[in-house]
């Protein structure tokens, strides 16, 4: 069928450049969501926003950012909280230099990992991430779940490495999926501060720190979408971006980093 044809070809165009980004590969893939310049989303009209349905909002060229609305259910977003509240510690960074984890002041919560196919509900979450981001699972590491309490924050950052010792396993992160478990009063936002767009500033209804550039709010069950390397395959610094001090209640999230290569995990 011309279809399954089409897509068969797409997912072998997408294979062939993440095989290359690490020799700075010029050239586009076109069809895919993410990659294709002539990809016009724009901010759709919310009416499925409380019915369930999936749907993408484009929010950034620069960086190439995606809102996926009801992404995942309630009942599995209960149950990543579930999964990843007993295990909780405080969250790391990475030295860009050793390549090794260390506390830092820049990431004030707490976190852990669960297993790459942990159970069935992951299974189907990561099989879901890699249909919409087409990267496949076997190229993502496990699933970080994130909680930050009152105060709490993780100040601009790239998730792409400066060293090379974190490379060694799956190469380079390319895309990364940020899930959101719960709604949050007030703050708590992700911003894109070296966005090309300024959408957020001025706006009520964003805290502060949000109004630095592109920003989305927390909502239980939306996902955000977004590449750390540009379409040459080099470090993007439009997607730099962090988490905004919960100012009101708490907040839980889900992290899916992707590699440019099969990724070794348990």
């Amino acid at each position: 069928m011309p279809g399954v044809g089409r897509r068969s070809a797409l997912v072998v165009v997408l294979l062939v450049w993440l095989q290359a980004v690490d020799q700075q590969v010029e050239g586009r893939l076109h069809d895919l969501i993410g990659w294709s310049e002539s990809y016009k989303g724009g901010k759709q009209k919310d009416e499925h926003q409380h019915d369930g349905t999936l749907w993408v909002e484009s929010l950034s060229w620069e960086p190439r950012a995606y809102l996926y609305h009801n992404f995942l259910s309630e009942e599995e977003c209960d149950h990543l909280i579930a999964l990843g509240k007993p295990s909780m510690t405080k969250s790391t960074v990475v030295d860009s230099v050793t390549g090794k984890p260390m506390s830092s002041t820049v990431r004030t919560s707490s976190g852990m990992f669960l297993n790459r196919g942990q159970d069935p509900t992951v299974k189907a979450i990561e099989q879901r991430i890699a249909m919409y981001s087409q990267i496949p699972a076997s190229q993502g590491e496990g699933m970080q779940i994130l909680h930050y309490e009152k105060t709490e924050k993780y100040e601009s950052h790239y998730d792409y490495f400066h060293d090379e010792v974190n490379k060694q396993n799956g190469g380079q992160r390319v895309a990364t999926m940020l899930m959101y478990l719960s709604d949050v009063e007030e703050g708590g936002e992700t911003v894109f501060p070296n966005s090309s767009e300024k959408p957020t500033k001025g706006d009520p209804h964003f805290s502060e720190c949000a109004q630095r550039g592109v920003a989305v709010k927390p909502r239980k069950g939306d996902a955000l979408l977004f590449y750390s390397l540009t379409l040459a395959g080099g470090m993007d610094p439009s997607s730099l971006h962090g988490g905004c001090p919960v100012i009101s209640g708490d907040k839980w999230s889900a992290t899916k980093w992707m590699r440019v290569h099969e990724y070794a995990a348990p």
